[in-house]
């Protein structure tokens, strides 16, 4: 009876949490590439497990941009949307939207965009660039999908920035496979540095009128508002690119349409965050953590070799045991399990003035 009683208290709480995370905001936002609650629960999942592939191909396809083939044998599936970890030779762990074929087993197909240290970059886009070559073998995590196409909406409207087309393109092969009303808005800086030029290309004879590709040094700013003009209720308006385009699209959505956007970076704002200090127990240390600063900032200047890669919450290199105190968890990996004592420091904070760590 105990065990029948806890099975049905399990049922009504799953209903509660769908039902909740069913009356959230029009505006869903997923830091990376990058799974909303409905689909996939942030938390209570098992983590991925990791796969040691081959990079059978490495090459530029536009300025700045490089692709990689990653080939293996009887891969798990996955939708547009999804994203790897990629494990660097260095460990460094990064994440990279999947944008090949989906019904492919054998390989996984992921490109990036070389980011300067005077960009924010942190090294990982320079590996993958100048020393992951060919018969490189690396680690790879998941797939994993925080930014799944809804295939329930009415009609679609992609809005692409530069290498933001990479989890976009799927999504595009997906639409027109269905027949589904859609249409792609893909800017960047110039033709040459915009990947997958000739993919959107071909998509645009096979759907004409659907596709405006808009270079800046040619063309100009792309017109947000004329893209997402005559849209029908219900529009799910997917959006992947620089925090500025995404920040557009957002201040001109129409009120009937819903938005998706993907970042390849957390933002950078520290709005509702408070300051708190966070006890180090085994070394005695203390340190403060302003609303402006990371617990993992704040804790490196004490330790400076503590472990950490992505600082974004998903690669949980930084995870380290809460001993005290009340955690704001915002990473997109620990299980529930895993959340009852312990943090992801890169992103994650208190619920109140103080956490003490198992440091």
């Amino acid at each position: 009876m105990k065990a029948r009683t806890l099975r049905k208290a399990v049922v009504v709480a799953g209903a509660a949490y769908v039902v909740r995370n069913a009356m959230r905001l029009r505006v869903r936002r997923s830091p990376l590439w990058p799974m909303p609650a409905l689909e996939e629960p942030t938390s209570g999942r098992p983590r991925a497990r990791a796969l040691n592939l081959l990079v059978t191909r490495h090459e530029q396809i536009a300025d700045g941009v490089v692709q990689l083939r990653l080939e293996g044998r009887d891969l798990p599936t996955w939708r547009p949307g999804a994203h790897l970890d990629l494990v660097l030779p260095s460990g460094l762990v990064r994440q990279y939207s999947l944008c090949g074929d989906p019904e492919d087993t054998s390989s996984y197909t992921v490109a990036t965009r070389l980011i300067a240290a005077d960009e924010g970059g942190r090294g990982g886009s320079r590996e993958v660039h100048e020393q992951v070559r060919e018969g490189t073998e690396v680690e790879v995590r998941g797939p994993r999908n925080r930014f799944p196409l809804d295939a329930e909406a009415p009609a679609y409207v992609f809005v692409a920035g530069g290498i933001g087309v990479t989890p976009i393109l799927p999504m595009l092969r997906e639409a027109a496979a269905r027949g589904a009303d859609w249409k792609l808005l893909y800017g960047g800086r110039s033709r040459a540095s915009m990947p997958f030029v000739e993919d959107v290309a071909k998509l645009a004879d096979e759907a004409a009128g659907r596709v405006t590709v808009v270079a800046e040094d040619e063309d100009g700013r792309p017109d947000l508002a004329a893209a997402l003009a005559d849209t029908v209720p219900g529009t799910a308006v997917y959006c992947c690119g620089p925090e500025g385009l995404m920040a557009a699209v957002e201040a001109v959505l129409p009120e009937h349409c819903t938005l998706h956007s993907e970042r390849f970076a957390p933002r950078n704002s520290a709005e509702g965050n408070g300051p708190f200090e966070v006890e180090l127990r085994r070394s005695g240390k203390i340190v403060d953590v302003p609303a402006d600063t990371t617990v993992l900032a704040a804790v490196r200047s004490e330790m400076p070799a503590i472990p950490y890669s992505c600082e974004q919450g998903f690669c949980g290199t930084c995870q380290q045991r809460v001993v005290e105190g009340e955690i704001e968890h915002r990473d997109e990996l620990l299980t529930d399990a895993e959340r009852a004592d312990s943090m992801l420091i890169c992103v994650s904070r208190a619920r109140g003035e103080r956490l003490v760590l198992d440091l």
